[in-house]
This record gives C-alpha cells, sequence and structure tokens, in this order.
C-alpha cells in the first residue's frame, strides 16, 4: 500500500508538470522565436558594417570577422539624434500626462455608474479599436485639416484677438492630439479596473470624520489608485516612445521621433547596423524607465504600507 500510494504521488507530480509545460510551452517557444531570436539579430547587426548597397556587408571579410563599434560612436558623437531621442521621451511624457488628466475622471464616472450602464461605458471606451490604426489617424487629417470646423473655429478666435491664422494639421499639435487620441483607452482600462475594486466604506467613513471632497481623494482615492496609474502609465509611455505612424502622417518636418528616424534606417537609407543600434537604445531606454517607475511604485507602496502600521 505504501509503494502504491508513492507511485500514485509520483505520477500526480508527474502530470502537473506536463500539465504547466503544456499551458506554458507554446507562449515561450512565441517568445524565443518571435522575440528573443529578433533581438540578439538586432544586436549582432549593430556590430556590422553597412553594405554598399544597403542590409549587411559580409560577416566575414578576408578571412577575418567584420565586426566594429561604428555605429555606435556616431550615435554618441552625433548630437542630432540624442535630440531627437530626447524630444520623443518629451513627447512619449507629455502624451503619458494628459492620458492621466483626461482618463481619471472618466474611469472613475464609469466605476461609480450603475452596473447596468458599465458595460455600455467600456463598449464605448474600446470602440476605437474596432477600426483600422490608420483610418483612425487620416480620420484626424480631415478633423485638423485648414477648412475643418476646428480650424476655422480657433483661427477666428484668434483672429479676434488680433493673431494670425495657425496650420493645425501637419504641426506638433496634431501629432499629440493623435497620440493622447490612440493612447487614451490604454490609461482608462487600468485605471477602472482599480478604481471599480475601492471599498466605498472608506470613503463613507472619511465623510463621517469630517473629510470634504478634496480631502477623500487626496488621502484615500488617489493613494489607492496608484497601481492602476502606474499600469496606465506604462501602457502610454512605452508604445508612445517608439511610434512612428502619427509624426509620419500628422506631423511636420520638425516632429520625426526616434521611430521615424529607425524606419528611415531600415527602409530607405538602408543602414541595417545604425538603425539596430537606435533600435537597442529604444528598447534600453524602454526598459529602464519602466523599471524605474515599478521601483518607485514598490517604494511609495511600501512607505504608505509602513506608515500605516506605524499609526496603527
Amino acid at each position: 500500500m505504501p509503494g502504491t500510494s508513492s507511485h500514485s504521488a509520483m505520477t500526480s507530480r508527474s502530470s502537473e508538470r506536463f500539465g504547466k509545460w503544456l499551458v506554458s510551452a507554446p507562449p515561450l517557444v512565441y517568445l524565443l522565436f518571435f522575440f528573443a531570436i529578433p533581438s540578439l539579430i538586432m544586436v549582432l547587426a549593430s556590430f556590422r558594417t553597412p553594405g554598399e548597397f544597403g542590409g549587411l556587408s559580409p560577416l566575414v571579410e578576408d578571412g577575418r570577422l567584420d565586426l566594429n563599434l561604428d555605429s555606435y560612436v556616431r550615435f554618441f558623437t552625433e548630437s542630432v539624434y540624442a535630440q531627437i531621442f530626447v524630444k520623443s521621451v518629451w513627447y512619449a511624457l507629455l502624451t503619458t500626462l494628459f492620458c492621466l488628466l483626461l482618463a481619471y475622471p472618466l474611469a472613475a464616472l464609469i466605476a461609480r455608474s450603475p452596473k447596468k450602464y458599465r458595460d455600455l461605458l467600456l463598449l464605448l471606451v474600446i470602440l476605437p479599436f474596432w477600426s483600422n490604426f490608420l483610418i483612425r489617424i487620416y480620420a484626424w487629417m480631415i478633423i485638423l485639416g485648414p477648412n475643418a470646423a476646428m480650424a476655422r473655429a480657433v483661427n477666428g478666435v484668434l483672429s479676434w484677438f488680433g493673431h494670425e491664422p495657425v496650420a493645425l494639421l501637419f504641426s506638433s499639435f496634431a501629432v499629440l492630439v493623435c497620440l493622447v487620441y490612440v493612447h487614451l483607452p490604454f490609461m482608462v482600462l487600468p485605471l477602472y479596473a482599480n478604481l471599480e475594486k475601492h471599498d466605498q466604506a472608506l470613503l463613507d467613513a472619511a465623510q463621517d470624520l469630517g473629510a470634504n471632497g478634496w480631502q477623500r481623494f487626496r488621502r484615500i482615492t488617489f493613494p489607492l489608485s496608484l497601481p492602476g496609474v502606474y499600469a496606465g502609465a506604462a501602457l502610454v509611455f512605452i508604445p508612445a516612445l517608439g511610434i512612428f505612424a502619427i509624426p509620419d502622417i500628422l506631423g511636420g518636418p520638425e516632429d520625426s521621433l526616434i521611430g521615424n528616424i529607425i524606419k528611415q534606417q531600415f527602409l530607405e537609407t538602408r543602414d541595417w547596423p545604425f538603425g539596430s543600434v537606435l533600435s537597442i537604445v529604444l528598447t534600453v531606454a524602454a526598459l529602464v524607465l519602466a523599471g524605474l517607475a515599478a521601483w518607485v511604485g514598490r517604494s511609495q507602496l511600501g512607505t504608505r504600507s509602513s506608515g500605516a502600521l506605524s499609526r496603527a
């Protein structure tokens, strides 16, 4: 009997391990072939020499490996690329900030709405995903065009104050507006998922103790919603940092971001080593900023927990 029970336990553990591998193997294989291996190829390409007609030169030249740091030296010595990268970070930060300011009250409204209306409101938030990304961008060309109602209204107000008309399309304003529009749902959804779980009894207790609406928000609602804020900020900032379609279509000649330069290096200039360097720098910067945000979030949560325990 003891031998039978041990054999059945080993069989159960083997079945459990097999089940775990069966579930985890497909995504691991997918990440290996479509993320890890392409990333390694890109790292190797960053040390190569551009081919005479674009692409990559032969890896072995005259019996030796043709590997160098020329593309890295170019990135760190030509300041124009650092300036474009800083501008991309600035656009991503502004996009994240405006998305947070617009998404927070909307997410709070959805979370506090009756349950019979929540599904409809969430459907309206994700409704833009049902149409093609490029179609939504081209729609903004119509909205911001020189003959559109929005442009006429803005320039009418400016002329009333004595200012010259301005072009809304092909400008930094158009790029930022479309960036916020495209990424806004990615901020709303994690904020809603967090705010919907808040205990209303905490706010009622604070109100009974004399706290006004601003104090309840500042001391209870916002601190509890910080995990949703951090998640939404990551979901908005990282894609906005490397986006290229919106500046290409709606931006002017001065609105190129790091994503546009990467696309240009691969598809137009065909300098694959330098394009790989820019891609690596963008990836590392996004990972560092995401890790920094996660560290700040954990430290703040730990500080609040310690403060709560000390007060208790």
